[in-house]
C-alpha cells in the first residue's frame, strides 16, 4: 500500500511519476494533475523532456547517434533505461557464479576464493580482483565491482541495490546512473588499493559498496529525511542516521582495523565522498519519495581481501 502524494488515498498498486519520483492514485497519476515539477520545464528540452524514455524528442525527431538509436525507444536495447538497477543486480550475480565456475575450472577446487585465497590462481585473480600488486590491470576497475567474496557478501549489497538504486537511477536518468555505479565503484577501489600501495600492505579488492555508498551518498543530499525502515531491527530512521552510522564504522575500521579487518573501508568512504559530491551538484532537480522499507545486512571481510 502507498499514500498518494496529492489527496493521501492509499493505493495498492500507485502510480509513480517519472519525473518527480512521488506515489499517486489513478486519478492524479498525469503529472498535470498532480502540480508536478517537471512542469514548470515544459520547454526546457533538459527538464521535462530530459528523456528517460524518448531522447527523439530533445532533437525534433533527428537521431542523436548510434547509442541513442540503440537506447530509445523501440531500439533493441530500450529495456535498459530505466533498469539499470535491474541489469546490474543480473550482472552482480552472473559474475559470482562465474566466479565459483572460473575457480573451479582452474583449481579443480569448487570454492577457491572462499576456503584458500592463497589457492587462487593468478589467472582467476587477474579476472575478478583488482590488487595492489596490478592496478593497471584496467578490466579490474569495473569486473572487481560485481565480483563478491561470499553469498553474505553479494546479499548485503544487493539488498540495498534493489531497495536504493531505482530511486537514484529515476533521479538521475539512466545514463547518468550507469556513470555514477560504474565510476564511484571504480574510483572507491582504485582509492582502497592506492591507499595499501602507499602504505606498502598488499591488499586486493572485489564488491560494490564502493558504488552503493556513491548511491547512499546521492541520497542524503537530496532528501536527508528520507525515512527508511531497517528490517533488523525494525527501526525507522532518517537516512543522513544510516550514513552517518557507516560514516562511524569505516572510521572507526580505518583507524583501528581490528574491528573491521577484511573490509575496505577506504572504498566504502571514497564512494561514499562521491555520492555526496554528485549529490551536491544534482541537488533540487526532481523530489524523491520520503519512505523507504530497507532489509539491513554486512558483508564479511576475511582471507587476505577486502570485501566492499
Amino acid at each position: 500500500m502507498a499514500e498518494c502524494h496529492e489527496c493521501g488515498e492509499y493505493e495498492s498498486l500507485p502510480y509513480q511519476c517519472r519525473r518527480c519520483g512521488n506515489a499517486f492514485c489513478a486519478e492524479h497519476r498525469l503529472p498535470e494533475n498532480h502540480d508536478c515539477p517537471g512542469l514548470d520545464a515544459w520547454d526546457d528540452p533538459s527538464g521535462v523532456f530530459e528523456s528517460d524514455f524518448d531522447d527523439s524528442v530533445r532533437s525534433g525527431g533527428r537521431s542523436e547517434g548510434v547509442l541513442d538509436r540503440l537506447t530509445g525507444t523501440g531500439g533493441p536495447l530500450g529495456y535498459f533505461r530505466g533498469n539499470l538497477t535491474y541489469i546490474f543486480l543480473g550482472l552482480m550475480w552472473l559474475t559470482f557464479i562465474s566466479e565459483y565456475i572460473v575457480g573451479y575450472l582452474l583449481t579443480g577446487t569448487l570454492f577457491p576464493q572462499v576456503t584458500a585465497y592463497g589457492a587462487v590462481s593468478g589467472t582467476w585473480r587477474s579476472i575478478f580482483l583488482l590488487t595492489s600488486e596490478n592496478p593497471e590491470y584496467v578490466w579490474t576497475w569495473f569486473t572487481s565491482i560485481f565480483s563478491h567474496g561470499g553469498f553474505f557478501h553479494i546479499a548485503a549489497n544487493s539488498i540495498a541495490l534493489y531497495f536504493f538504486g531505482p530511486l537514484v537511477e529515476r533521479y538521475l536518468g539512466a545514463k547518468r546512473f550507469t556513470a555514477l555505479f560504474l565510476v564511484s565503484g571504480a574510483v572507491a577501489g582504485l582509492a582502497q588499493i592506492g591507499t595499501a600501495i602507499a602504505t606498502g600492505e598488499p591488499s586486493a579488492v572485489l564488491g560494490a559498496s564502493g558504488a552503493v555508498m556513491a548511491i547512499l551518498g546521492l541520497l542524503t543530499i537530496v532528501n536527508p529525511e528520507l525515512r527508511v525502515m531497517l528490517l533488523i531491527p525494525p527501526i525507522p530512521l532518517p537516512i543522513w542516521a544510516l550514513t552517518g552510522f557507516y560514516v562511524v564504522f569505516d572510521l572507526t575500521g580505518a583507524i583501528t582495523p581490528i574491528l573491521g579487518g577484511g573490509i575496505a573501508h577506504y572504498a566504502h568512504l571514497t564512494g561514499l565522498l562521491v555520492g555526496l559530491l554528485v549529490g551536491q551538484y544534482v541537488k533540487g532537480q526532481r523530489n524523491v519519495p520520503n519512505r523507504l522499507n530497507f532489509g539491513g545486512g554486512g558483508g564479511m571481510g576475511g582471507g587476505g581481501r577486502r570485501r566492499f
